[in-house]
């Protein structure tokens, strides 16, 4: 999925923290919460196109938020803005900014005992991220701790009904693809089912799923944690980058027809050519020439969820650093394909 050439510095520089532990009540807070703090965490209510709000929220497939930039433009790539991220969100009453209708193409939210995740596709050029960008990931840790981006705060209502903050949580977004898991605090390991250090690997290295055009809920087993194989750990960096793991079976699916809000898309994306990245030495980076999977294979239980067959595992371009590329011509499709659909609906 994503390839991340031009974000290697960032994964470089990224260390582990220990687990962030300062709580906040969702119902009372701060301006801020971290120094250097560009945004807000006192967003009042409704939504602000304009909102600087940096409060997430995960809670159901109709309910969730995604980090993206706060301006538009060429230059507002994920691995420039990371650290400025403001909330977008699919529905109103936090106080942030809206994901306009149409953006959304696939919307895949799994419970588990230990966590939740939403996984999709969509047309994220409406959030301001350019076209072309493979993205890169955000989390509450960053290479100083006060996380990316500085003071972003997740809260959830998924662990037992009231709404709560989320320490430990991972989001990989590009301009076409995204992945945002949040862990349980009192769940199994919320630190390692949530962990941060895989910042090159993408969506369906660190979070295997359904990552279609479509929309629906489901409930999941956990699965193993991310770079836990067993009794071994691998290590972003190391000379072989080991498959994805499998998507954890998956039970009690239920279709969602659309997600809409009202909002329209403010401007027209603004396109950029994709990256073209020279002169990056490929040494020591993670699995170089590995051949590594694109797509793990999904382990449904449930009749109700369609999953996709015939999938094949894709070699690693030489010299990237194992990651599956981001735009494979069967994702072009899929988002291709959602939008003519979209777009069929909406004049029909």
């Amino acid at each position: 999925m994503f390839r991340y050439a031009s974000l290697l510095s960032l994964a470089l520089a990224s260390t582990a923290f220990a687990q962030y532990s300062a709580t906040y009540d969702p119902h009372n807070l701060p301006p801020t919460s971290e120094d250097g703090q560009s945004g807000t965490n006192q967003c009042g209510e409704g939504s602000d196109q304009n909102s600087m709000c940096q409060n997430a929220y995960l809670n159901s497939v109709d309910d969730f938020c995604l980090w993206g930039p706060p301006t538009p433009g060429p230059d507002s790539t994920i691995g420039n803005t990371e650290r400025i991220e403001v909330a977008w969100c699919t529905r109103a009453g936090y106080g942030t900014r809206l994901i306009p209708d149409g953006t959304l193409l696939g919307v895949h939210f799994v419970q588990t005992s230990d966590y939740v995740q939403v996984t999709g596709v969509g047309d994220l050029t409406k959030i301001n991220i350019p076209a072309g960008d493979e993205g890169g990931e955000l989390d509450p840790h960053g290479a100083d701790g006060n996380g990316n981006p500085i003071g972003g705060l997740v809260f959830s209502n998924a662990f037992g009904g009231e709404l709560k903050q989320v320490h430990e949580w991972t989001n990989f977004v590009s301009s076409t693809e995204f992945c945002f898991r949040a862990c349980d605090d009192n769940g199994s390991q919320p630190a390692t089912y949530c962990q941060h250090i895989y910042d090159v690997m993408g969506c369906w290295w660190n979070m295997p799923g359904n990552y279609d055009a479509g929309f629906d809920r489901c409930l999941a087993d956990s699965g193993e944690p991310m770079g836990v194989y067993g009794t071994s750990t691998f290590y972003q960096g190391q000379p072989t980058t080991p498959d994805p793991h499998p998507a954890p079976a998956s039970s009690s699916c239920e279709s969602v027809n659309s997600i809409s809000n009202g909002q329209h898309a403010a401007r027209a994306a603004i396109p950029v050519a994709d990256p073209v990245i020279t002169g990056i030495s490929t040494a020591g980076t993670a699995g170089v020439g590995s051949v590594h999977k694109a797509r793990a294979p999904a382990e449904s239980s449930s009749p109700s969820r369609t999953e996709s067959s015939g999938t094949t595992a894709t070699s690693a371009p030489t010299g990237s650093n194992g990651a599956a590329p981001l735009r494979s011509g069967r994702m072009e499709a899929v988002v291709a394909g959602a939008a003519v659909a979209l777009a069929a609906a909406i004049l029909a």
